[in-house]
């Protein structure tokens, strides 16, 4: 049940990710945007499974939380947490596109 609910929050973010891309940056972003997001998917689960191997049993801690549930679990507390940083809209970035966009309208209105 655990690795189900996982991979439907990592398709949903894929999806979220995707269209947002696409609509600010254009189609190409966004499908960057969903390999980058399977990247990180694929080699932290090989980090995290390989991690909790050394620690765990694979039975884990019962039947709905075996070895592999809980490295996914772990992987998504990782995820969540670099994304959260990675994500993060900067604001001097704003603040320079805004500044940027102002000095051409600025051009433009004098040279017409």
């Amino acid at each position: 049940m655990v690795p189900i609910l996982v991979f439907y929050v990592h398709i949903v973010f894929m999806a979220t990710a995707f269209t947002k891309r696409w609509q600010d940056d254009g189609l190409a972003e966004g499908i960057l945007a969903v390999f980058f997001i399977g990247l990180i998917f694929f080699v932290g689960w090989s980090i995290t499974s390989f991690i909790l191997t050394l620690v765990m049993e694979p039975v884990g801690f019962g039947l709905l939380l075996d070895r592999d549930a809980a490295s996914l679990l772990l992987l998504t507390t990782a995820e969540v947490v670099f994304y959260y940083f990675f994500l993060q809209k900067d604001e001097t970035d704003e603040v320079a596109k805004n500044k940027i966009q102002d000095l051409v309208k600025e051009d433009q209105t004098t040279e017409g």
